[in-house]
């Protein structure tokens, strides 16, 4: 069995890959993940801009 690892995508990526490694990751269409992204900051007011950046300092990048 394939151990499951959280890795910013090489293929589903616009700016680093985070929205499109974590659908990877989770089974989801990145576009779903990157409206929630987008939803986020619209209502937290930045807030999910600070996630953003924190997942793409964080999270290595796909090694494939």
């Amino acid at each position: 069995m394939k151990d499951k690892k959280l890795y910013r995508s090489n293929k589903n990526r616009i700016l680093c890959g985070v929205c499109g490694g974590i659908g990877e990751y989770s089974g989801i269409d990145p576009t779903l993940i990157r409206l929630l992204c987008l939803i986020l900051c619209v209502i937290s007011i930045g807030g999910g801009i600070l996630v953003y950046l924190i997942g793409a300092i964080i999270m290595p990048k796909d090694p494939d």
